[in-house]
């Protein structure tokens, strides 16, 4: 039986994007905003809210039970000191809890993802099963000879 944890996970994020692309809205606001503290422009990529929750559904199974804070440490980065132009130590800074709030709560709506009280949340049986299967698809597609085994 093929699993999450068998399939690269670029590959599997690629697949599970396509596959969330049709059942996932983008909100309006999304266009605008940035991902982090650290960024200075919004995503440019047409596929960029698909593709952060197949991310996000594939960290909430392998991390989970996982909440919105330590999910926006993960997906931050580091700034500059007050301005790019500063020569000043870097900091840490988080990514955007309001973009991964509303993605974990449409996943929440699909049925993929639920809560678990003040732990967090966690992938259903319906999310394990939507990245297993996808994960098999993938072993499918590759043609890597060292993955064979798993197929």
């Amino acid at each position: 039986m093929v699993t999450l944890y068998d399939a690269p996970a670029d590959e599997l994020i690629d697949e599970l994007a396509a596959e969330l692309d049709d059942r996932l809205d983008e909100p309006d606001w999304a266009e605008y905003a940035k991902t982090g503290a650290d960024r200075e422009l919004p995503p440019e990529q047409d596929d960029f809210w698909a593709r952060r929750a197949a991310s996000l559904l594939r960290k909430v199974a392998t991390d989970g039970p996982v909440g919105v804070e330590r999910l926006s440490t993960e997906y931050g980065g580091t700034r500059d000191g007050s301005n790019r132009y500063q020569v000043a130590p870097s900091k840490t800074a988080d990514a955007s809890k309001n973009v991964i709030r509303t993605i974990l709560q449409q996943l929440e709506d699909e049925g993929l993802v639920e809560g678990k009280g003040s732990d967090g949340r966690v992938v259903t049986g319906d999310g394990r099963a939507l990245l297993d299967d996808t994960a098999g698809d993938v072993l499918e597609q590759l043609d890597r000879p060292e993955l064979e085994r798993y197929a």
